[in-house]
């Protein structure tokens, strides 16, 4: 099928267009090809389609936030016959219409990690606790600072989404800060924090928003980021200001590259969660409707661990050795 130019990657097979039509036809739409949450998103979802034979579509936007890219992979991949689509919405509210298109032709739709708005536009949604993650890294960054007046700059996703607003109000929760509760989409704010900037989950743009933050509040002291990627750019950032060594920086994925950051210092801690077992078990899911006629629903939630090189009293965490060997959810 011919891609639309509106997509950096449109349609691809993990198995192959030549196999059988009889086959489980499945699509996978994630918000980027880049970032390495959804490269392994990805990989895992192969791996479960090859090992039960279904026929995996893939595509994905050019930037976090493009919902017409996702729109036109929906549309793509109701051509080429698949009967489970399996999104990470880059726009919770905007793909709405179209994931309701898609379940008026008894197409199956799975969540994998951010929720849409409404949450039960999708028949179900696969994905970690993203409030729970927020206040886990909370929760360390403030037994880490200490005594300290906290002088907070959070990097976050972008205004309204879903898993951005919750990772960072769980993260004000968890810090001991007035927070809105999970349902909320608006992100909190406190007198602590000292800038708020988006950073889209990208590591350049990351560097960018702290630099930025640095010239408005060079007194801060612990960052919060919605990813690592954006964590690794507000350490750059930091390191070119000299400020790499009295920051703590707490960020959420355990994403393999990210947790070798908690061990090499950039990162004091990060809740780990697991795409791997997120892409499977919608591959899983698909398959069982195939073959059965029936679709999952609700929410499923895949899991998070705090990883920390140091631990904190009184709050529960693995080691980097943990965390590397469970990261982006392998065995």
């Amino acid at each position: 099928m011919t891609a639309k130019p509106v997509l950096a990657l449109l349609l691809t097979t993990g198995c192959g267009f030549a196999l059988a039509q009889s086959q489980p036809v499945i699509g996978l739409i994630t918000k980027t090809e880049t970032n390495p949450f959804f490269v392994k998103m990805k990989e895992g979802a192969a791996e479960a389609a090859k090992a039960k034979g279904a026929r995996l579509l893939t595509a994905a936007g050019k930037t976090d936030g493009d919902n017409a890219g996702q729109v036109t992979a929906i549309e793509n991949m109701i051509a080429a016959g698949a009967k489970t689509i399996l999104i990470t919405p880059s726009d919770s509210k905007a793909i709405v219409p179209a994931i309701r298109r898609a379940r008026d032709k008894g197409v199956m739709v799975i969540a994998l990690d951010s929720p849409t708005d409404p949450a039960d536009a999708t028949d179900a949604l696969f994905a970690t606790d993203n409030y729970q993650a927020g206040v886990l890294v909370g929760r360390y960054a403030k037994v880490a600072l200490g005594d300290k007046p906290a002088k907070i700059v959070t990097l976050d996703l972008f205004p309204g989404h879903p898993v951005g607003a919750q990772r960072h109000n769980g993260f004000l929760k968890g810090f001991g800060l007035p927070a809105p509760d999970a349902r909320s989409n608006e992100l909190g704010k406190d007198a602590a924090i000292v800038c708020m900037a988006d950073s889209f989950g990208d590591q350049a743009k990351g560097q960018t928003a702290m630099e930025n933050c640095l010239q408005r509040a060079p007194e801060v002291n612990v960052v919060y980021t919605i990813n690592e990627p954006a964590a690794a750019g507000a350490f750059n950032a930091l390191k070119k200001a000299g400020k790499e060594k009295g920051v703590v920086i707490v960020s959420v994925d355990g994403g393999c590259q990210g947790v070798k950051d908690v061990g090499d210092g950039k990162i004091a801690a990060t809740s780990q969660q697991y795409p791997l077992k997120m892409a499977a078990m919608g591959v899983e899911a698909g398959i069982d409707y195939a073959a059965s006629g029936k679709k999952v629903a609700g929410y499923t939630d895949t899991g998070v661990m705090l990883i920390a090189a140091s631990p904190a009293p009184g709050v529960d965490s693995k080691d980097v050795a943990a965390g590397m060997a469970l990261c982006w959810g392998r065995k």
